[in-house]
């Protein structure tokens, strides 16, 4: 049986970090309300509340909190991996820590994947596949994205923090250097495909500064939000770069896909930001029933955001289905239904995490030594890693028709994508296998 969050809460040791813990549910809850308000559905399709109000897309300074949620996890990977090593100073690790990590990541991803997979190729065979429908099999595996990322970030840990123990926030200035020199060739001398390199160096970055704050380094949060938060308008005003903190529609330079520099820059205020606050955060998480809380959220968090735009996307599916009009976005009907589909949106997702939410729970594991193949499970992340980004990119339309979208410069389409993350997530679990991590 397992462990409630009530017990969990109760055994939580102090020397817990709590405010992490709060800085990942609050992080990844603003993206999951954010995407719930921004979607602007009408009967013609689906669009974004910030292309209808262009003036909002200053609110995506605040609200676009991803890098946060990167942050922790650089903080969370630097105490694990650093953890194992002390367990096991002998043996090589790194398949065991990538097993440990991704298990409530993967398992519920793999589940989320199969299960929209089958129902995207049922409804095709039978002839569907248009309307809102049609919108659903494409938009659902977008947020996938995050997923890609953050495996990358699992597989670059040893190297990036034997990096940052040895050059510290040299390290994270390299990475600020080579991201600043990929938006330099890419806007300067328009060389194709570069810009792709900055999913790398521009997420790292910011996951690196988890691994500086792990050690106490982030002294001076204040500096680090003003410059953050400078460099940002600065570069959005004398630059190529867009307002919106956000991908938009249609438009041909976005701040997020691939990301530039002007998003690190965002990275950095918003860092600075949530550790000027760490004081009374840490006070807030400490109390019993936001910790509880917090524990239970934490549980179900991957699951929640993995379905909350099928939810979404359902409950406008079935406004539409039973014939009732839709409001033109931004108008004042449009603005006082919000209530009522944000409050439905989060009822569906309610019932979509009651259904999955087993797939999040970590897996039995072994009293068996650590043991662990290195290469496999390298090979594992990267195969996992290209199969999620591919499929985040060319959705579950068109299988029938043997869609493809470009990942970087190779076309891929989602049954290549899904048999990619299965392959190296099966990889990645037979590397790791007989651990006790």
């Amino acid at each position: 049986m397992g462990t409630s969050a009530r017990e969990l809460a109760a055994a939580t040791p102090d020397t817990r970090d709590r405010y992490v813990d709060l800085l990942r549910v609050a992080s990844l809850g603003t993206v999951v309300g954010g995407h719930w308000l921004m979607a602007a559905v009408t009967g013609d399709g689906v669009g974004n509340l910030l292309a209808v109000v262009p003036e909002l897309q200053l609110f995506t300074w605040a609200l676009q909190v991803m890098p946060v949620f990167f942050f922790v996890g650089g903080f969370s990977h630097a105490l694990s991996y650093r953890s194992l090593r002390r367990l096991h100073p002998d043996r090589s690790v790194y398949s065991v820590f990538l097993r440990a990590r991704l298990q409530r990541l993967l398992r519920p991803t793999m589940a989320f994947v199969l299960v929209w997979g089958a129902a995207a190729l049922v409804v095709q065979l039978l002839g569907g596949g248009g309307g809102m429908t049609g919108v659903a099999l494409r938009l659902v595996t977008q947020p996938l994205w995050f997923i890609g990322i953050y495996l990358a970030m699992v597989a670059f840990t040893p190297l990036l923090l034997t990096l940052h123990e040895r050059w510290g926030w040299g390290a994270f200035g390299g990475l600020v250097g080579a991201a600043a020199a990929v938006d330099g060739l890419r806007f300067a001398a328009g060389v194709p495909f570069v810009e792709f390199l900055n999913f790398a160096f521009v997420w790292l970055a910011v996951h690196q500064l988890g691994f500086l704050r792990a050690d106490g380094r982030i002294r001076m949060p204040a500096a680090l939000a003003a410059t953050g938060l400078a460099g940002a308008a600065a570069l959005v005003a004398v630059g190529p770069y867009p307002l919106s903190m956000v991908g938009m529609p249609g438009e041909k330079i976005s701040n997020m896909a691939p990301p530039t520099l002007a998003l690190l820059f965002h990275g950095l205020w918003l860092v600075g930001a949530v550790e000027l606050l760490k004081g009374p955060g840490t006070r807030f998480a400490r109390r019993a029933r936001v910790w509880q809380g917090v524990v239970a959220a934490n549980g179900i968090a991957m699951t929640a955001f993995l379905w909350h735009l099928t939810a979404m996307l359902g409950v406008y599916g079935a406004v539409i289905a039973a014939g009732l009009a839709l409001p033109e976005p931004a108008t004042a009907a449009w603005w006082a239904q919000v209530p009522l589909r944000l409050a439905a949106a989060a009822g569906v997702t309610a019932l979509l995490v009651a259904a999955f939410r087993r797939f999040e729970r970590p897996a039995h594991r072994s009293a068996a030594p650590v043991c662990g193949t290195g290469p496999v499970a390298a090979a594992g992340i990267t195969l996992c890693l290209f199969g999620i980004l591919g499929l985040s990119m060319v959705g579950f339309g068109g299988l029938l028709e043997g869609r493809t979208a470009m990942l970087v410069a190779v076309h891929v389409s989602a049954p290549a994508a899904v048999a990619m993350a299965l392959g190296g997530w099966l990889l990645v679990e037979r590397a790791g296998r007989g651990s006790r991590a």
